[in-house]
């Protein structure tokens, strides 16, 4: 893979993504408040570390799903996305609750203004849609301060259910969703590598979607099998953090 993206393949892949996500409401996009947002929000807080004083990134915030737990919780967050529509949403779900800065830009384009200026750059769901991992890490390592952490809440691309579901789904494409193959520690290593940062390290948890893991027989069950070691490879989500030295 060339991580040197030429600006047809970043305009045609972000165009894509306004046409996928930036059109209209996606039910799984909206926010709410249940035990399966609020655990990926609390496993994020647990492996990146971020603290209510750090000033923190989070990349593709779309209309504020896990956003706005994390102001909830008093967390300082700037919220960036390439959809006008979905932080006009973002907007509408938050009215004015929580003060937050929302930018409308892809992190390639950030200005120069926000060069290391955060503590943390965070996202949930969001690395598998990236164009180049090696060039985005980059861009993301720009606006991070020195010691500063990447955190991101992805799928396993270890877990044959997102393939099935990518497949049925009717809100799901393999052209908007086909990065999922890609988020294994090989991938994150080399870009990681690429844009100068270390100490990739993966922590795995969670099995079920959210009709099932926001029910309390499938809290217990998820709980179960997490503490099996033979099911923690395939386990549904992972956190994803690495460090800019």
């Amino acid at each position: 893979m060339n991580p040197q993206l030429t600006q047809s393949e970043i305009t045609n892949h972000n165009q894509s993504q306004l046409d996928y996500f930036g059109k209209q409401v996606k039910k799984t996009m909206i926010p709410v408040d249940s035990y399966y947002v609020n655990r990926h929000v609390d496993k994020l807080i647990e492996v990146s570390g971020i603290q209510p004083n750090h000033n923190v990134l989070e990349v593709g915030c779309g209309m504020g799903k896990f956003t706005i737990p994390l102001l909830k919780k008093g967390y300082q967050i700037t919220g960036l996305d390439l959809s006008p529509f979905l932080l006009e949403k973002f907007k509408e779900y938050n009215q004015n609750n929580y003060p937050i800065e929302l930018l409308c830009s892809d992190i390639l384009d950030m200005p120069e203004k926000y060069n290391e200026q955060f503590d943390h750059v965070i996202g949930f769901f969001t690395l598998h849609h990236f164009l180049d991992l090696e060039a985005y890490y980059q861009a993301m390592s720009r606006v991070l301060k020195p010691s500063g952490k990447i955190s991101f809440v992805e799928p396993n691309a270890y877990n044959p259910l997102y393939y099935i579901q990518i497949t049925f789904s009717p809100n799901m494409t393999w052209k908007g969703d086909k990065g999922v193959i890609n988020m294994t520690y090989k991938r994150f290593r080399r870009a990681a590598d690429f844009a100068g940062l270390t100490q990739v390290k993966l922590s795995k948890y969670g099995f079920f979607p959210p009709f099932v893991s926001n029910k309390k027989v499938g809290q217990r069950t998820e709980k179960l099998l997490e503490d099996i070691k033979v099911f923690q490879g395939v386990s549904a989500f992972q956190v994803v953090s690495v460090t800019k030295p």
